[in-house]
């Protein structure tokens, strides 16, 4: 970072000042997401935000091993008191919250002291695997589905903000209002949203945005979650994006669509593969499917994620995948006749909220990339739930359950060594030092403790 970058990014700001105090806005939240999924923030008032671009604002590199419960853990090389760190909004994702009045957002890249990119910023993991893939010519559009329940906290219970039934319309005219304010919101912040609609546990809704690039759709997803839940305390309710909100029932996923495409064109349909996928596209997906016991450990990486990640409960708890099947950890989505060349994607359904969302995206290009010359194929596609299957029946076709515990996901994640390698020893080392910790922490707890005390704080 030399004086002519500092000094642009100087420049830059006060431009974006001046409409900032145009609409009011008087404070500047610079936020990001730990290793334990919550996100972080620091703030500056308005007329800070051009030295904040340009020289960071300071934070402590033991961030990068705070667990869920704000508890702090360390690894190898992560932890303790020492050093400092650089925060840098990026300005081209800088927007007024439409829901929090007088306030902007940005997310921010971690740097060092020295100007180094810091080798735990979870965003530059993402930025590097998007880069290999665009290198390779890929053209990828990713986009979140997130899911949340929405209600209060009475006496340590959740009592959701509405009664009528799942995915029904008496759900919408119990909170018609609040509804139309999330949309008025994201709108206001030049979020597209292509559905919002109620499901099926109490209380829950999901909202899906306009796929972007990969570290943007990262980003948009920490927008959307922070607006649903400004708007949900302007209404008086909370929002839960937690994995599990009540034990013993369904839970809120974060499912992550993806498209891929080369030279303009649509991998994942047009091929003579099965569904029309190309040779890269099924051997990318192939690459994605093959490891996805160790993006477990990524993907559904909390205690929680594992009381959500159970069979027959559309959370994807089998390494399988199937044409429009839900019940697959990745599913083919191919559209409807007509628009396959627009609408092929794949959804990857074992994710929820308290993954990061930058490893997220991260951990699967970083293997859907190194496998999109392979020439891999996808084994024998499932159609239906399989746990209705028996056992001879899943090992012939290869199937079996992602793994059921943070640290059987985590021992699945040390034999990988590509994804180890793309980390990088520093962010593996945090990484899986948080997990552990709070694998440890509830060994002894039950599922009820365990969604008491994580409800509120993804």
């Amino acid at each position: 970072m030399d004086t002519k970058w500092r000094e642009k990014q100087e420049r830059s700001a006060h431009a974006r000042v001046a409409a900032l105090a145009e609409d009011g806005v008087d404070g500047v939240a610079l936020s990001y997401v730990d290793n334990a999924g919550v996100t972080r923030v620091k703030t500056v008032p308005l007329a800070g935000l051009p030295r904040a671009s340009a020289w960071g604002v300071g934070m402590s590199p033991v961030f990068d091993v705070f667990c869920v419960d704000d508890s702090i853990t360390s690894g190898r090389l992560a932890g303790g008191p020492g050093g400092d760190l650089r925060l840098y909004p990026d300005l081209d994702r800088l927007v007024s919250l439409a829901a929090q009045p007088g306030w902007a957002w940005a997310p921010v890249d971690r740097y060092t002291q020295d100007g180094e990119q810091h080798p735990g910023c979870q965003r530059g993991f993402a930025r590097r695997a998007a880069a290999e893939a665009a290198d390779d010519g890929l053209e990828v559009k990713m986009g979140f589905e997130v899911e949340w329940v929405v209600g209060t906290d009475v006496d340590g219970e959740l009592r959701p903000a509405c009664s009528g039934p799942a995915y029904g319309m008496t759900r919408l005219v119990e909170l018609s209002d609040y509804c139309h304010d999330v949309l008025t919101a994201l709108a206001a912040e030049s979020v597209d949203v292509l559905q919002l609609h109620p499901e099926y546990a109490a209380g829950q809704f999901e909202l899906s945005a306009r796929p972007l690039d990969p570290v943007g759709a990262a980003d948009q997803v920490l927008l959307v979650r922070e607006t649903v839940r400004a708007v949900s305390h302007r209404h008086g309710l909370q929002a839960s994006f937690a994995p599990v909100v009540v034990a013993g029932s369904v839970g809120n996923g974060q499912h992550l669509h993806l498209s891929l495409r080369h030279g303009g064109v649509n991998l994942l349909d047009g091929g003579y593969g099965r569904h029309g996928m190309t040779g890269e596209g099924e051997s990318f997906l192939a690459g994605v499917l093959e490891a996805m016991p160790a993006l477990t450990a990524v993907l559904a990486p909390s205690v929680g994620s594992h009381l959500r990640l159970v069979p027959s409960r559309w959370a994807g708890a089998y390494r399988c995948w199937g044409r429009e099947n839900r019940e697959a950890a990745l599913r083919l989505v191919t559209g409807s006749t007509g628009e396959t060349h627009a609408a092929a994607n794949a959804e990857v359904k074992c994710l929820d909220a308290s993954a990061n969302p930058y490893l997220a995206v991260g951990a699967i290009l970083t293997v859907g990339v190194a496998s999109l010359d392979k020439g891999l194929t996808l084994p024998e596609e499932v159609g239906g739930d399989p746990d209705a299957l028996d056992p001879a029946e899943l090992q012939r076709l290869g199937v079996q359950r992602l793994p059921e515990t943070v640290a059987a996901a985590l021992a699945c994640l040390d034999e990988n060594d590509l994804l180890k390698n793309a980390m990088g020893d520093y962010l593996y080392d945090a990484f899986t030092a948080v997990r552990r910790a709070e694998a440890a922490h509830f060994a002894d707890s039950s599922p009820e403790h365990v969604v008491a005390a994580t409800r509120w704080r993804y």
